[in-house]
């Protein structure tokens, strides 16, 4: 039955309010001043992917939500593949682009998967979201603790209310 959707253009909305919180937090101004994540397509392309990297990441702890984690993904590479066709990336390459973006969000996943130490985090962070030019240390405690703090609130945010929008 959802090939018939495809076909005739409709999506599955099921995730729409989460993908749209995520994409709000990612968004939010601390990250490009206090943090100093880097205001260019990149940067605000690295900062969507750690914020969808934490909530896949809660997901992955409610087996409840490994259709919906999916869906999520999915609505991820429609966005970023309207985002790429969006500033004239043309239709030979947009599939290449997306596979690379699939990539650095699954080598994302890893990262923060494994950064159970402030100092983990930090090395991780200086890899994905800075792409491997540190930030000043005031810079890189903020985006550290931002999603520390972001992480301990996911964790205790119930699944239903992320899949709903509401983000902590």
């Amino acid at each position: 039955m959802q090939w018939i959707a495809k076909l005739f253009g409709s999506r599955d909305e099921e995730t729409l309010p989460l993908y749209t919180a995520i994409v709000a937090r990612a968004r939010e101004p601390h990250w490009y001043e206090a943090g100093a994540v880097p205001d260019t397509i990149d940067g605000r392309f690295d900062m969507v992917a750690t914020a969808l990297s934490f909530v896949l990441l809660r997901l992955e702890d409610d087996p409840v939500a490994a259709g919906p984690s999916a869906k999520l993904t999915e609505r991820f590479v429609e966005d970023m593949d309207g985002q790429l066709r969006e500033i004239g990336i043309g239709d030979i390459v947009v599939g290449k682009h997306i596979g690379k973006m699939m990539s650095m969000l699954g080598g994302r996943l890893g990262a923060y998967r494994d950064s159970t130490t402030p100092a983990a985090l930090d090395a991780a962070l200086v890899r994905n979201l800075y792409r491997g030019t540190p930030p000043g240390p005031a810079a890189l405690a903020h985006a550290r603790d931002s999603l520390m703090s972001f992480r301990d609130s996911l964790a205790a945010t119930p699944t239903a209310s992320l899949l709903a929008g509401t983000m902590p």
